[in-house]
């Protein structure tokens, strides 16, 4: 299975670890997007959207993290403890996959990614949303191991990838959250492909360090 990414994705990270969780080996293919990898001719055409990650599986050539996690779990889970096929549990994991990508990863990118790219001062108000965000995830995993329960989903390995991004602003603090907190500090421990996640911070944290000379 190809793998096109950049380690310093969210996504690219999250979907990586899925795969490890399910024992997939993946043919990896390095897009650097500074120099325009995701948008030679070859690439498009198999992806006209040319976003990373996208997956070609023999021929099925799909793009999306969260449609990917879920296609792998459905596809070469041994069980469904990943993605449950259970119509209710799969609902709550859909759910935290949509607040992932609608609210923490969103409000996350609107706080920190102009600071970097135009330069502008951080807005308070959209520091506010961050952590108003935190807060709700505080909320969810109060007495229980997971995002959704006491197993291990995709959710949580979309979310431990979006928090990891998290870090890269130093005032960020997930301290006033101890649910979250808990939680992150279990998977930088156990998740699954964590080296992976933790190589692509790296990288980033890299890249800003060089960007702010």
């Amino acid at each position: 299975m190809d793998f096109y990414y950049h380690a310093g994705s969210p996504p690219c990270r999250s979907t990586f670890m899925v795969a490890k969780s399910l024992g997939l080996e993946l043919n990896l293919k390095y897009m650097n997007l500074l120099t325009g990898d995701h948008l030679k001719p070859e690439f498009v055409a198999i992806n006209p959207e040319h976003t990373i990650p996208t997956i070609d599986d023999n021929g099925f050539v799909l793009w999306e993290s969260r449609a990917i996690m879920g296609y792998l779990a459905d596809t070469y889970g041994k069980d469904d403890s990943l993605y449950p096929k259970d119509t209710k549990k799969r609902a709550v994991v859909n759910q935290r996959l949509y607040f992932d990508i609608g609210v923490l990863y969103q409000c996350f990118s609107e706080y920190f990614w102009p600071q970097v790219m135009q330069k502008v001062s951080a807005d308070p108000e959209k520091l506010k949303k961050v952590e108003e965000a935190l807060g709700f995830l505080n909320i969810y995993l109060e007495g229980q191991t997971y995002v959704t329960g006491e197993k291990l989903t995709i959710a949580d390995l979309s979310i431990f990838s979006t928090l990891s991004t998290y870090t890269l602003a130093d005032e960020i603090d997930f301290n006033p959250y101890p649910n979250v907190q808990k939680w992150y500090t279990h998977l930088e421990k156990t998740a699954p492909g964590r080296e992976f996640n933790k190589k692509g911070i790296d990288d980033l944290k890299q890249w800003l360090s060089e960007a702010k000379k």
